[in-house]
């Protein structure tokens, strides 16, 4: 069976919620990232960024937009293999431990068994069941030993570029008025309104993939963005004041 297209037609479950991670993720990242530039350079100067110039603004936001946004997809793409590669070598030698010294293995799947709530005799029962079966007893002991979930069906490659997509998507936003606007006072109010705008639109799409609280999913997104806009703002006001 595939597994995956059984979860998208049986379960709902989409893309959005196979990538939630990479795009809250990158997201966050990319917002937050060009409108510190925004922010830092409308801190260091008292009169505001019409001082320091719009293509000033332009020029390193988007230069910090896209150095970035190419880090965070290759950083997510060497992460998630550095996990299959960790998995796979803890996975071999779970079952080399299965192989050298299955009684001790025997007892840990039982210890699990119970902890988890089974009555000492059934988990007895499965454990005896399960170690006639050295491979679902090795992924059971990865999942429930280590912590550890098979990440085949994770693409590094898609993981990454599904990261850069979203850090550039949603951190063009913050640069919108600058593109189209002189670079005013007004203009850097704007732009924190369309920061603003990112972080709830990115708030929504959290809440349409996990179907929490709108209040909660909206609400954690803005105030983290608002935390750094912040620090950022006062960064730039203590260094150029």
């Amino acid at each position: 069976m595939d597994w995956q297209e059984h979860r998208r037609e049986a379960h709902a479950l989409g893309r959005m919620q196979e990538f939630l991670k990479q795009i809250v993720y990158g997201g966050n990242d990319g917002i937050v990232t060009t409108f510190a530039i925004v922010a830092g350079f409308a801190g260091a100067q008292a009169d505001g960024v019409a001082q320091i110039g719009g293509v000033a603004v332009l020029v390193f936001g988007l230069a910090n937009l896209f150095a970035d946004a190419i880090s965070m997809g290759l950083g997510e793409f060497l992460s998630t293999r550095s996990q299959h590669d960790l998995y796979r070598n803890r996975r071999i030698s779970e079952m080399q431990e299965i192989m050298d010294d299955p009684e001790h293995e025997r007892m840990e799947l039982f210890e699990i068994l119970r902890q988890r709530g089974v009555p000492a005799g059934e988990a007895d029962t499965l454990t005896t069941i399960v170690a006639r079966h050295p491979e679902l007893m090795a992924d059971l002991m990865m999942t429930y030993e280590f912590g550890m979930l098979d990440p085949d069906e994770d693409n590094p490659a898609l993981s990454g570029f599904m990261t850069f997509l979203s850090f550039v998507i949603f951190g063009a936003v913050p640069l919108i008025p600058y593109f189209l606007l002189d670079p005013t006072r007004q203009t850097f109010w704007l732009s924190v309104a369309a920061t603003g705008a990112a972080l709830v639109a990115l708030g929504i799409v959290r809440w349409n993939a996990t179907g929490e609280r709108l209040v909660r999913t909206v609400g954690e997104t803005v105030l983290v963005g608002t935390v750094c806009a912040l620090v950022a703002y006062a960064v730039g006001a203590l260094v150029g004041g």
